[in-house]
């Protein structure tokens, strides 16, 4: 994501530390301290200007949200967003994706949300892509077994590749459409998703399950 340079960024960030996390290696494994009567805990990767989080977290205030964006121009604008709504049930790590399970122990995580991530649309940056199966396998360690994937996307290239590589390493999808607004809107929109919308762009989305554990040769 490439963003603006924010005015006086620093005091910005230190104003949101109530919603701020910047020991994540510390929380591993205990991050529902931050919530003990939170029913279940969910991730966005990549959370962008915060309005998807915002808004689920309103909309459920019993499950723990929890945001990952490492642009921190746009971080300061969720967690602004956060703070200015009152929100109590969602917090924002400013870390990279690819070292999840170095955040969250195994299992610790209920449901993690990708929404609009970055195509990468040549094929020599298919490793970049949020659903290359080396990022699943990220994914799979911290989610429970029964856990799931919520993934939107714009992009048909990106959607249809990414089905592929779902199915080639047995992950289970359901919920599959290609034009999830055809009949008005559903669910909660991203900043980018309004802007589709308002375009008559379509919106692929669908749900990803775990594969089951693998078994033991011991």
């Amino acid at each position: 994501m490439r963003m603006r340079k924010r005015n006086h960024l620093e005091p910005r960030m230190e104003a949101c530390t109530s919603v701020w996390i910047r020991d994540p290696e510390a929380r591993r494994g205990n991050w529902r301290a931050l919530m003990p009567e939170a029913e279940a805990l969910h991730l966005e990767i990549g959370c962008g200007k915060g309005k998807f989080t915002a808004e689920m977290a309103a909309l459920h205030p019993k499950v723990l949200f929890l945001a990952v964006e490492r642009v921190r121009e746009a971080l300061v604008l969720a967690m602004e967003k956060a703070v200015n709504m009152g929100l109590k049930n969602v917090f924002f790590l400013a870390v990279d994706a690819a070292n999840l399970e170095q955040y969250f122990a195994p299992g610790e995580v209920d449901r993690i949300y990708l929404n609009f991530c970055d195509p990468w649309p040549r094929s020599k940056n298919a490793k970049r892509r949020l659903t290359f199966h080396t990022f699943l396998e990220k994914y799979r360690l911290v989610l429970r077994p029964d856990g799931d994937i919520h993934f939107k996307t714009d992009n048909a290239g990106l959607f249809q590749w990414s089905l592929e590589e779902f199915a080639r390493y047995g992950y289970p999808v359901s919920n599959v459409t290609d034009d999830l607004h055809k009949d008005g809107v559903v669910g909660v929109m991203t900043g980018y998703e309004e802007k589709f919308y308002a375009l008559g762009t379509p919106i692929h989305r669908c749900e990803i399950g775990m594969p089951p554990a693998k078994e033991s040769n011991t």
